[in-house]
């Protein structure tokens, strides 16, 4: 009857089309995403450090295991990198300036963790150490990994600390792995809070649309 015949007349119609255009919607990875896990791995860095730092001044002894223990800062502990920086100051900074201070900092801090890893008289604190200051490499990619995603240059420079000559007795030696843990709890506590506004500027992600042609 007439159905059949229109039915046969859409069905030659549908098979004789051209190939049609067709949307794939994908999520480009952009600036965003690499700042949103940044910041998540700083604030996990920031977990992992309170746990270590305690763990470690112990193993130090009195009186750096001591809450009220709050020493002047020698000379001799200058070589680690200082997050002393006046707050205003240090917001008046570009992005890019303050990413490559974080970037060099972090590169320098990670060579002293490594050392104190072999130091380390215990099992238990070397596989802490060793668990941190592979979380901390993972953090100077991901700093890496923002600054390419925005178009900044990676900072020039060695990253290891310049060489120079250990503290001159025990006593001393400690000091300087409490400074250590000291300048990495503050530089991750400012750190944070740079990753958290700079993925307010950013959008998390990109999506485009792709015309992709296929045949039947």
């Amino acid at each position: 009857g007439d159905s059949w015949g229109i039915l046969t007349f859409l069905c030659a119609a549908l098979c004789n089309l051209p190939a049609l255009p067709a949307l794939n919607c994908t999520e480009e990875p952009g600036a965003g995403q690499n700042i949103q896990k940044t910041y998540d791995l700083t604030r996990y860095l920031e977990h992992q450090l309170r746990t270590l730092a305690g763990t470690y001044l112990n193993y130090l002894g009195p009186p750096f295991n001591e809450p009220d223990f709050n020493p002047p800062r020698l000379a001799h502990a200058e070589r680690v990198p200082s997050a002393t920086v006046d707050l205003d100051l240090w917001r008046g900074l570009t992005d890019n300036a303050r990413l490559a201070a974080n970037y060099r900092a972090y590169s320098r801090l990670l060579c002293y963790l490594r050392a104190l890893d072999g130091q380390t008289g215990t099992a238990e604190l070397r596989h802490r150490l060793g668990h941190f200051c592979s979380s901390l490499q993972g953090l100077v990619l991901s700093i890496a990994g923002v600054m390419s995603s925005l178009g900044y240059p990676l900072p020039v420079g060695p990253s290891a600390p310049p060489g120079a000559p250990g503290a001159p007795n025990d006593f001393l030696k400690k000091m300087d792995d409490f400074w250590l843990l000291k300048e990495l709890q503050t530089w991750l506590w400012r750190s944070a809070k740079d990753f958290n506004r700079l993925k307010k500027k950013v959008p998390p992600a990109v999506v485009t649309l792709r015309l992709e042609t296929r045949g039947f």
